[in-house]
């Protein structure tokens, strides 16, 4: 077969393969243009999950009648010119293909008029074939009507799923619109009735999170907002309490265009690495702003993925931003006060009416000798039933500093069958998994201790020839000081081999070869990597737990107090080494209900 430039009307029908998934993906191209446009308003007509009718309604700029043609167009934009424009471009859209796409496989027709204009215009496009421009009286704005989706394209017609199913992608993106642009209103009505609207204006950040994610999501999220290196990272982390069974509650934009990252997702998920229960995911809305000329948005047709100059960078940013604020992250914290980081790395709570209780610098509590005895009590002799190989906090800083104020966990009142503590608060009763808070607290002291002493390096007696692909082999050249800091000192034999010369002390009997290989992997996906961290964390994790306080091990009261200010004062204390909580709190108006008072 002879080779021949296509027709336009297949060209821009292929292009539609790339853009045009699904009735939502219509939605998002329209609906971004019009935010493009300046737009404030934006209604959104949906017939049938959006395959009968899509019609977008915008108050923005408006197009030039002689314009119109133009617009359905391929590769003509009012929003580049030239390459700098390109490689810094800050519209949602910018490519030139959305309209022409959408255009070539339905019955489409474009509408507007601009503020100083008499009349407005519209043009016809019946699958491709483009009709003639024509008067129509219209409001300032712009209105993109497509009906019949894919009425010229059965094969991709008969792909699309229900209509429930179809007009529910429609609702997840525009929710993700909502809240990156709570400016904007939408409105959104479904076979002729309303379905939705997202007001525009004064709505705080906690009302536009509790109508987009619900009530639950809004009481547990930290705000973070930092800054470094031409770097910002704002928006909101839930706290480990609240997770999920799925990632659908995991937002990301970048200079405000929602997209999905996987050096991104993946730093999140590090982040909240130690304290999450097994195949728990997090919730979260992060925005990430930074020079347009550090990240490219044209590597995708849809535009849902970009690609970082500084992955590694952004990377490590992400990890260490959301690590920190979830450090600062106690038991007996206020899930309703969001803290803020701020640009100096700190987390604050804002004032909200009473004063927020702020623990106290605490002594580390356990010296690096007394980490090194913790190692060998793990292997020692069973103790007797009442012995702790780690020591229970120190009875003489039970009660705080008398000034009057109850600590958020209280104070002890009672023990229950041996396993938890029953402590009067404020507000209330607490409820604390004395093991499971003993182990968090224990973990984080040895945490601290062997960050103290850095990973040491354990030479090998013969040097582990260690084959691998050539990729792995480029990494391990490339990364030789980064192995070092983890404790491998590795050197290239070969096109695909490694001389391993020594590996982190800590973990020489945890399959080194294993490790490392993980390691290159990271290096070479993320351009970072956190599993020696992770396996040393895992074994002093081990150890915390041994270590921890038994069930039915009888406490004093002063004991008891001494475990919750401590509590009060350990970093990630709400949730044990595996992610489970640590304590429950119940208000006294809870506790009156169940027993219906009055009523």
């Amino acid at each position: 077969m002879p080779i021949r430039p296509l027709p336009d009307t297949l060209i821009n029908q292929i292009a539609a393969g790339e853009v045009v998934e699904r009735p939502a993906s219509v939605v998002k191209e329209l609906v971004e243009n019009a935010l493009d446009a300046g737009a404030r308003r934006v209604d959104i007509d949906l017939e049938e999950g959006g395959v009968r009718l899509i019609r977008i309604r915008d108050d923005g700029g408006g197009i030039a009648a002689e314009e119109l043609p133009l617009a359905v167009s391929r590769h003509a934009t009012s929003k580049i010119a030239s390459l700098d424009d390109l490689e810094a471009v800050a519209t949602l859209g910018f490519r030139g293909e959305a309209l022409p796409s959408i255009a070539s496989v339905s019955r489409f027709q474009l509408a507007s008029r601009r503020p100083g204009d008499e009349h407005g215009a519209a043009l016809q496009v019946d699958g491709g074939r483009v009709g003639e421009i024509v008067p129509k009286a219209h409001a300032p704005g712009t209105t993109v009507e497509v009906r019949d989706l894919f009425f010229n394209v059965p094969a991709r017609r008969k792909f699309l799923r229900a209509e429930r199913t179809e007009l529910g992608h429609i609702e997840e993106w525009l929710r993700s619109l909502a809240l990156a642009r709570p400016d904007v209103e939408l409105r959104v009505s479904h076979n002729g009735k309303p379905s939705r609207r997202y007001k525009a204006g004064d709505i705080d950040a906690a009302a536009r999170l509790a109508e987009t994610l619900g009530e639950d999501f809004a009481r547990s999220a930290l705000r973070i907002d930092h800054s470094g290196a031409g770097l910002r990272l704002h928006g909101w982390i839930a706290q480990p309490h609240y997770s999920r069974a799925s990632a659908d509650q995991q937002y990301l934009y970048v200079n405000g265009r929602s997209v999905r990252d996987r050096s991104v997702a993946h730093a999140v998920k590090l982040a909240y690495q130690d304290v999450l229960f097994h195949g728990r995911q997090p919730a979260y809305v992060l925005f990430l702003e930074l020079d347009p000329v550090r990240v490219d948005v044209n590597v995708h047709p849809a535009k849902h993925e970009v690609r970082f100059r500084d992955a590694r960078l952004i990377h490590d940013f992400v990890f260490r931003t959301l690590q920190e604020a979830l450090a600062h992250t106690r038991a007996g914290g206020e899930a309703a006060v969001p803290a803020v980081m701020e640009a100096g790395g700190a987390v604050r709570l804002p004032s909200t009416g009473a004063p927020a209780w702020t623990p106290q610098p605490q002594p580390l509590g356990l010296r690096v000798d007394d980490a090194v005895g913790a190692y060998a009590a793990l292997y020692a002799a069973p103790a007797a039933a009442n012995d702790l190989p780690m020591p229970l906090p120190r009875q003489d800083a039970a009660l705080p500093a008398g000034d009057g104020q109850v600590p958020p966990l209280g104070y002890a009142i009672a023990q229950l069958h041996g396993i938890y503590i029953l402590a009067e608060n404020a507000d209330g009763l607490v409820v604390v998994d004395m093991h499971a808070a003993h182990e968090r607290i224990g973990y984080e002291r040895l945490k601290n201790a062997h960050d103290g002493i850095g990973l040491r390096a354990q030479p090998l007696l013969v040097p582990l020839a260690l084959a691998v692909g050539e990729r792995d082999a480029d990494v391990a050249e490339r990364e030789a000081q980064t192995l070092a800091e983890l404790g491998f000192d590795v050197v290239r034999s070969g096109p695909q081999t490694l001389s391993v010369r020594s590996v982190p002390a800590l973990l020489a009997h945890a399959e080194p070869e294993a490790l490392l290989r993980d390691v290159l992997a990271d290096l070479r996906e993320h351009g970072a990597s956190r599993r020696v961290a992770a396996a040393r964390d895992e074994l002093l994790s081990t150890m915390a737990c041994h270590g921890a306080v038994r069930a039915h091990r009888r406490l004093t009261v002063p004991e008891m107090n001494a475990l919750l200010r401590d509590m009060e004062a350990t970093e990630r204390s709400g949730q044990c080494n595996h992610g489970r909580p640590t304590w429950a709190r119940f208000s006294l108006g809870e506790i009156d209900r169940w027993f219906l008072r009055g009523r």
